[in-house]
């Protein structure tokens, strides 16, 4: 004996209509969840990979025209202090919010220089105290 499917089977539209134009069943959030997780470590680990073959960060040179334009020198002491009346006596990359980096190193990133480092005693018009 053969079964016999009822005719209603092949238009069903409530069936139908869950599923996306191209046939495929629809997405679960946990689908769609693992996806994104997978794309973001994939993203992270190229990242990675590209700052490892990256060569390392340049030290600021004080004749290029944003460090000119910051008043950045290398050693605090040598401000002039009549043209920078902002100076503050004890003042330098140092203690300055802007520094980045491990404490303990010479040159550090600076956020005002974007993949470049500054000397930890220079100094710039960008200085802000840290907090």
């Amino acid at each position: 004996m053969r079964a016999v499917t009822p005719p209603g089977f092949f238009c069903d539209i409530k069936r139908m209509s869950k599923a996306p134009p191209s046939g495929h069943p629809p997405l679960s959030r946990r689908a769609v969840v693992k996806t994104l997780a997978l794309g973001a470590a994939t993203v992270a680990g190229l990242a990675a990979q590209r700052s490892r073959g990256a060569e390392p960060p340049q030290k600021v040179d004080i004749h290029e025209p944003q460090a000119v334009a910051l008043g950045y020198v290398e050693h605090a002491s040598q401000v002039d202090g009549k043209k920078y009346p902002q100076f503050i006596p004890g003042s330098s990359c140092e203690n300055c919010l802007q520094l980045q980096g491990k404490p303990g190193n010479d040159y550090r990133p600076c956020s005002l220089f974007a993949g470049k480092l500054v000397s930890v005693s220079g100094w710039c018009t960008g200085w802000a105290a840290e907090m």
